[in-house]
């Protein structure tokens, strides 16, 4: 397999360069046809193949990794049929959202702006990979987007942040792709809180079925209730 390197120069010292992520190669799937995505993914698997196969036996390389490298191999007990060893699935983890009538931002995840209608929260820090790769002036290569901002405290996100606008759908709820900015999101979207606004998607859509309502006009006050005697956490006190 060809490798992907450049001939160019890496800045090691500001730590530029090449890694896992395929920069800038992603931009194309949320509105890539079925044919096109699978095109994505494959450019993306050539990649990482690609990536494994320099680092292990490229004579650019300095030798004490390749050593290293090369005694790496996929694991045994995964991905066994057809694959080779190698994950079939790209991970998706952004693509599109759900614009509704409360969008969670940076303000809501440092706790500036702090929701009403809580349905679960998050607590991970806010982060974003970078977006591009480029040489600059003097040939190195350069990385550029990257965001790694903190969160204080964990923090309630909206139910209105997972049910669409009233107008443009009544009988469904997004706990995934959720109504929030990209860097919200990269704070939100982690599993277990995905499965946590699960969770309570579904206890109000047994509600919204129960009263016979749009998920928009259910009453809050009872999904609350619900959800505090699931043992669902909705708040906690920062001191």
């Amino acid at each position: 397999m060809n490798s992907p390197m450049p001939n160019r120069k890496t800045d090691t010292n500001n730590q530029k360069g090449f890694s896992t992520d395929f920069i800038g190669q992603n931009y194309d799937y949320p509105e890539a046809s079925y044919e096109e995505r699978e095109k994505i993914v494959q450019a993306h698997r050539d990649y990482q193949q690609g990536l494994m196969w320099t680092l292990a036996y490229h004579p650019r390389i300095p030798q004490k990794v390749r050593d290293a490298v090369s005694k790496w191999g996929t694991c045994k007990d995964e991905y066994e049929k057809g694959s080779n060893g190698w994950q079939e699935q790209l991970y998706i983890r952004e693509a599109r959202r759900m614009k509704s009538d409360y969008v969670m931002t940076q303000k809501n995840c440092e706790r500036i702006d702090v929701v009403e209608d809580p349905v679960g929260m998050g607590a991970y820090g806010m982060d974003s990979h970078h977006v591009k790769r480029y040489v600059d002036a003097n040939g190195f290569v350069q990385n550029e987007g990257n965001v790694e901002a903190h969160v204080p405290n964990p923090y309630p996100i909206s139910y209105r942040s997972i049910v669409p606008k009233k107008d443009e759908c009544e009988n469904l709820l997004v706990p995934v792709c959720l109504s929030a900015t990209h860097i919200a999101f990269g704070s939100i979207r982690m599993e277990p809180v995905f499965m946590v606004l699960g969770q309570s998607a579904a206890t109000a859509a047994c509600q919204a079925i129960d009263q016979r309502k749009a998920v928009q006009d259910i009453d809050y006050s009872l999904l609350k209730e619900r959800l505090l005697k699931d043992k669902q956490v909705l708040e906690i006190d920062i001191k």
